[in-house]
This record gives structure tokens, C-alpha cells and sequence, in this order.
């Protein structure tokens, strides 16, 4: 079998004249935390969509777990956990009621729900908002509910769609240590961000400009292509880097 949970070929998405996502190859294997970085604009959101198969794409094939997306889509579903950048969550449903309601979807049973809506609940220090309505939430407390929804079901893989945006410091740190803790138990994880210092917490990076891959590899790979004399740059100087580079080799 395969190790690769996500192929993608030469993907992309035109949206009338505009190539949001243009001719991308992806590879993802299992236990890979892989990030996709770059600015708003750049097609990250796009190209998830795409291997969620929320959207058909224009060119090119996705497959996850060996399965054309989006014809396969059904056969993958409980396998997969995505999280969206619109928080998918329903306001006048509470946290809880959120929970039973994609749990249904899932095909978990009511002990099942009750008993994973209760661990990631505490897990995200939710206990005491379970009543609430979703709608009544912060900001902070409707991302945690979303990747709460997201991981009830205890997916293989997940689909992370700028997950830690906008949230205060605190948070965006407890959220990387669960994400490292699920990566630990063997959970294959692709996320986007535009957060560069993040990149640097990933196995593997993307780094996307105008709907392309322009450079991928893991974080000191990416670092050692831009070092010089003896230097460590940042992921912020290394994505300035290979992104002018690619600005300037495609004029």
C-alpha cells in the first residue's frame, strides 16, 4: 500500500479568467504534518477545497487513500476531517448539539458521541460552554468548537484551513501542541497558514505564491536553499526569499 495519503496532479481551479490554484503536484505521506504557506490570495484555501473535493477542479487529479477526488468522495468521508476558514459551525445549535449533530453525520453512534464530544470538550477547555449556543461564542471559542467538529470522529487525516487564525498567542500554542500530539498517534495532518513561523513547527512545507507551488521541502531544507555565511534565517526571510526568486524568474 501506499505510503502517500494525498497525490495531487497537476491540479488546478480557474475561476474565469483566474487561475486561483494553477497546475499544483502534491504528495503527502502518512504522519506528515504538512503546511501550506502563504499570503491570502495565494490559492492555499482553494487547493484544500480541491482535495476535499468540495470543488471539481479545472485540471488536473487528487486522490486521497487512493481514491479519485471528487468521485470518491463518499468513500473517504469518515476517514477525513476538515476544518474551514468560515467555521462551519450552526449558531443556534449549542456546542453540544453541534457535536451530536456531526457525529450524526459520521455515523457515530450516541455513546461514541458522547464520549469523544466529552474528552475534546475538557481537551479544549470547553466543559463549561456546552450549553452555550454557537452563536453566543467568541471568536477563539467558535475555532475550537470547529476543530472540536472536525475531530470527533477521530479521522486519519485532517484538513486544516488556517486553523490558528486570529487567535490570541496562548492559544495558537495549545493548539500546535494537540496537533503534535495527534501527528504522534500516527495522524497525517495538511493545514494551511500565513503565519510563517509556524511553517517552521511542520514536518514538510508548501510554500504557495498566486496559486502555484513555488518551493517545498522540510524547514531546514528550506533554510539551508537561502543560508549563507554560516546564517539561520527565519522562515519569514526564507519565504521572501524563494518567493522573489520565483517573482523574478517567471518575468
Amino acid at each position: 500500500m501506499s505510503a502517500a495519503v494525498i497525490v495531487a496532479q497537476k491540479i488546478g481551479k480557474r475561476f474565469g479568467a483566474r487561475w486561483a490554484v494553477d497546475g499544483v503536484d502534491l504528495d503527502v505521506v502518512r504522519g506528515e504534518i504538512y503546511g501550506l504557506v502563504g499570503p491570502s490570495g495565494a490559492g492555499k484555501t482553494t487547493l484544500i477545497r480541491l482535495l476535499c473535493g468540495l470543488t471539481a477542479p479545472s485540471k488536473g487529479t487528487a486522490r486521497l487513500f487512493d481514491e479519485p477526488i471528487p468521485a470518491g468522495r463518499r468513500a473517504v468521508e469518515r476517514r477525513v476531517g476538515y476544518m474551514p476558514q468560515e467555521r462551519a459551525v450552526y449558531r443556534d445549535l449549542t456546542v453540544v448539539e453541534n457535536l451530536r449533530f456531526f457525529g450524526r453525520i459520521y455515523g457515530m453512534t450516541g455513546h461514541a458521541i458522547r464520549d469523544a464530544a466529552q474528552t475534546l470538550l475538557e481537551l479544549m477547555g470547553m466543559n463549561g460552554l456546552a450549553t452555550q449556543l454557537a452563536g453566543q461564542l467568541s471568536g477563539g471559542e467558535t475555532q475550537r468548537l470547529s476543530l472540536c467538529c472536525a475531530l470527533l470522529h477521530d479521522p486519519e487525516l485532517l484538513l486544516l484551513d488556517e486553523p490558528t487564525i486570529g487567535l490570541d498567542p496562548v492559544l495558537r500554542i495549545r493548539f500546535w501542541e494537540y496537533f503534535h500530539s495527534l501527528n504522534a498517534r500516527g495522524r497525517t495532518i495538511l493545514l494551511s497558514t500565513h503565519y510563517l513561523e509556524e511553517a517552521g513547527r511542520c514536518t514538510r512545507v508548501g510554500m504557495m505564491r498566486q496559486g502555484r507551488l513555488i518551493a517545498e521541502g522540510t524547514p531546514d531544507e528550506l533554510k539551508a536553499r537561502v543560508a549563507g555565511n554560516g546564517e539561520r534565517p527565519s522562515m519569514e526571510a526564507v519565504f521572501l526569499a524563494l518567493t522573489v526568486g520565483a517573482a523574478q524568474g517567471a518575468r
